[in-house]
């Protein structure tokens, strides 16, 4: 049977372009406008995460001179806190501190002998044995001295014995433990706990 749309009816032909138009039409939105649109809607919302990741790129680098004065005062502190609390002990320069400190209040160090350090959890004591000669009056102005000192130190077991012989300058004799604090750059690990016998 041949059918051919010259063979209907005008009204039928306008029907049939009608349905033709609308079923292209249709395709064309289901299968390229939809699409297209749904594309977009996503590029629109990467679009608006970007503009926010931007925004708070900008507002960060606005900061970052601020952020840059806040690490040079806090690089300042700690700089300050290793003056107090130093990295590493050196008895030479702590040495030749006290002596100064000594020569300068009339007193004389007989004696200078450092221990073992006690280990603790971010520090390290190192207690330092002294004997000093001279009199109370200037033992207090060296303790006063030490007192000053950017370092900390602190002084313990003070033993004074008077002279049997004394001289205008040196009427006494005494020992101290003078006690310095190392500070760790990383926490000491707690040792390790000895195995159990028979494990």
């Amino acid at each position: 049977m041949d059918i051919s749309l010259t063979k209907l009816p005008w009204y039928a032909q306008i029907g049939a372009f009608v349905a033709l138009a609308a079923g292209g039409c249709g395709a064309f939105y289901y299968y390229l406008e939809l699409p297209m649109h749904e594309d977009m809607a996503a590029r629109q919302s990467q679009l608006v995460a970007l503009r926010a990741d931007i925004s708070k790129g900008v507002a960060t680098a606005r900061k970052l001179p601020e952020f840059r004065e806040q690490v040079a005062q806090l690089q300042g502190r700690l700089d300050s806190l290793k003056a107090v609390l130093p990295e590493e002990k050196d008895a030479s320069d702590l040495l030749r501190r006290l002596q100064i400190e000594a020569a300068r209040s009339n007193l004389t160090i007989k004696s200078f002998k450092p221990s073992p350090t006690v280990t603790k959890q971010l520090h390290a004591e190192w207690p330092i044995s002294l004997e000093l000669d001279g009199t109370y009056h200037n033992l207090a102005i060296f303790f006063d001295r030490v007192g000053h000192f950017t370092r900390i130190i602190n002084i313990t077991g003070l033993d004074i014995k008077g002279k049997d012989k004394p001289e205008p300058s040196t009427t006494i004799s005494a020992t101290c433990t003078a006690t310095t604090f190392v500070l760790f750059d990383k926490p000491a690990k707690p040792a390790a706990k000895p195995a159990a016998k028979g494990a």
